[in-house]
């Protein structure tokens, strides 16, 4: 399941530039076209985003990256 994250994460990634390009390279008076990469780019941002966020929450539950620093539960219950 993970290997399809990354690829979506790719993927998602990739639309975020290309389309984002598209955005920003378009004629200043075709607002529709500008519009529409304008919003694949968020869409590929926002799925990219999210895949990434899920493949760095299954790394440190498989271990292969560090947990983040947290205060264990028995410190933060004696710290209230």
């Amino acid at each position: 399941m993970s290997k399809i994250i990354a690829i979506l994460n790719v993927v998602a990634w990739s639309g975020f530039w290309a389309f984002g390009y598209l955005a920003l390279s378009s004629e200043a008076h075709n607002t529709g076209q500008m519009m529409i990469a304008g919003c694949l780019a968020v869409l590929g941002a926002a799925v990219g985003l999210f895949t990434y966020l899920q493949l760095v929450r299954h790394s440190e539950v498989t271990g292969y990256a560090k947990p983040r620093n947290r205060v264990p539960a028995h410190l933060r219950e004696s710290a209230e």
